[in-house]
């Protein structure tokens, strides 16, 4: 055998390939539709050329980092694919992030180029004077925001007008092409590293367990930034073949008119978006007769939640997806006929995962008894960028650990039962506990702090912080939650602020989170 780059380039299957194979199946066949625009696979194919020929003629390359911060849009897809036809490594970034969380992913992850929504493209300005990285290459996005691109910023439809041919790029299985950030428990969030081989075997592990199909019409609300919308969908459904439409986020009116006018059959949210659906007085009265397909992940689903959506649409087949960002992010699914009888349970290992659970030094314990969660799989990253550290940890004994604790039962069912990670997920956003901990200790009236979640009726889980103030010190809880805005996220703010004498610890000094969990349950007002 020899290594031929003539054999390789025959035999690649790469991410940035599969719109133009699609195109080649289904040429005339809707692709996305995003408002007035409408786009056959061949356009869509042809529009993702122009944008990766346009990158190229602007010097970004093979291994370049291109950030994107924007709302949904078609334009988003489309970067997607140009820059994997490219090899060029796509950065999605929180659109709800402040100017120095932004800053600190562009710093990071080396960003080279940055294509930002017309109105988020101050906030860029902002961020990238506070990297210390100058992008070469700046572009907009007009997602119906009054002309007057901000200075040094082109316009991304001049690129979509632009005549060219992108140069024909060899990507390897695992070059990587995707570098997202998770917040994790650390203060600042780690760049996950994806590569073409993590990504589309993770598209063939949705498709088949998922139950997803070429004749799917999905609509897509959650944000493209989010893997889980991006890659457990939006992906798939371009391999498939299926039509994609393109909300430019979840509110519930808003989804209820799509799913009626476009005959919707297919559609993924968190169990809050789910719940604030249920709650529109619209539901009633909407044409929901083509959902076939409802899909769930980021928390589980509450029982009562389940029993009202099979009650009130009888003829939607539901599936839990449970993974997280380092397994691209799919890892296990439970199937639609085991929604109720095994309600709270993230399914079984999914087509190409194999899954453990073991103890402190990674032996697999008995059916029954808990243990962290581990993966051997392609959908793995490729590990933190520049963290070699953090690597090694995550990937020691050769198995990705996840963190999470979990329990098998005796049908390979896997519960998750708690996070060794003090991740807490509120409306479908991650929040590192310690992030906002270290915030919340910059005030010098603060003595001790603990961060943690409670179980929430709409959020499903609220960020919550129990504050010890220092002796003879003032503060107040409005003014914990002011300093927390001025430096966060807004869904990282906590959301309850509640004062102690002291925070309960185990004999080596560690807070006990779990306790406080217990103890303020009650806090919470419920519907």
């Amino acid at each position: 055998m020899t290594d031929s780059p003539l054999v390789a380039r025959a035999r690649q299957h790469a991410l940035g390939d599969l719109p133009r194979r699609t195109a080649l199946r289904v040429p005339g066949k809707t692709a996305v539709v995003d408002g007035d625009v409408r786009l056959t696979f061949a356009e869509f194919d042809a529009a993702v050329g122009r944008l990766a020929a346009a990158l190229a003629a602007r010097g970004v390359g093979k291994g370049d980092r291109l950030a994107v911060l924007s709302h949904n849009c078609w334009q988003y897809g489309a970067l997607a694919f140009a820059t994997a036809r490219l090899g060029v490594v796509l950065v999605p970034i929180n659109f709800m992030l402040g100017p120095d969380e932004i800053g600190f992913i562009l710093d990071h992850s080396g960003t080279t180029a940055i294509v930002a929504e017309d109105a988020l493209a101050e906030v860029a300005d902002k961020a990238i004077a506070q990297s210390g990285v100058t992008p070469a290459v700046r572009a907009t996005i007009m997602l119906g925001t009054p002309p007057g691109t901000q200075l040094g910023w082109e316009d991304v439809d001049a690129w979509l007008a632009e005549a060219g041919t992108p140069p024909d790029v060899p990507v390897a299985d695992d070059d990587p092409l995707r570098l997202m950030y998770t917040s994790g428990t650390e203060s600042r969030p780690k760049g996950v590293l994806l590569s073409s081989r993590s990504l589309l075997w993770e598209y063939v592990s949705s498709v088949v367990a998922g139950g997803m199909s070429a004749d799917d019409v999905d609509l897509h609300s959650l944000p493209l930034y989010h893997c889980a919308q991006l890659d457990c969908f939006f992906g798939p459904d371009v391999y498939l073949g299926a039509t994609s439409i393109i909300a430019r986020g979840p509110d519930p009116e808003v989804l209820l008119r799509t799913m009626a006018a476009e005959r919707v059959t297919k559609f993924f949210a968190p169990p809050t978006v789910w719940i604030a659906l249920l709650r529109s007085p619209s539901f009633d009265t909407t044409d929901l007769s083509s959902l076939r397909k409802g899909y769930y992940g980021a928390s589980a689903m509450p029982v009562e939640i389940l029993r009202e959506i099979q009650r009130r649409l009888p003829d939607v087949a539901l599936w839990n997806f449970y993974g997280q960002t380092e397994m691209s992010p799919v890892a296990t699914i439970l199937p639609p006929d085991e929604q109720l009888t095994h309600a709270g349970s993230a399914g079984r290992p999914v087509l190409n995962v194999e899954t453990r659970v073991v103890d402190d030094d990674d032996r697999p314990v008995p059916q029954g008894e808990i243990g962290e969660i581990v993966h051997r799989s392609p959908h793995a990253t490729l590990g933190y960028y520049r963290d070699e550290a953090k690597t090694a940890e995550a990937f020691r004994n050769g198995w990705f650990h996840s963190g999470d604790l979990g329990v098998f039962d005796a049908e390979g069912r896997l519960s998750v039962v708690d996070r060794k990670k003090d991740m807490i997920k509120t409306g479908g956003e991650n929040v590192a506990s310690r992030e906002v901990e270290e915030v919340i200790y910059a005030l010098d009236a603060v003595a001790e702090v603990a961060v943690f979640a409670l179980d929430h009726p709409h959020w499903v889980e609220a960020v919550t912080a129990v504050v010890v103030p220092r002796a003879g010190a003032e503060v107040t809880a409005e003014a914990i939650r002011d300093h927390c805005r001025s430096r966060l996220a807004g869904y990282k703010t906590p959301k309850y602020v509640v004062f102690a004498d002291a925070l309960p610890k185990n004999p080596s000094g560690k807070i006990l989170k779990r306790a406080l969990r217990e103890t303020y349950a009650g806090i919470v007002e419920q519907p």
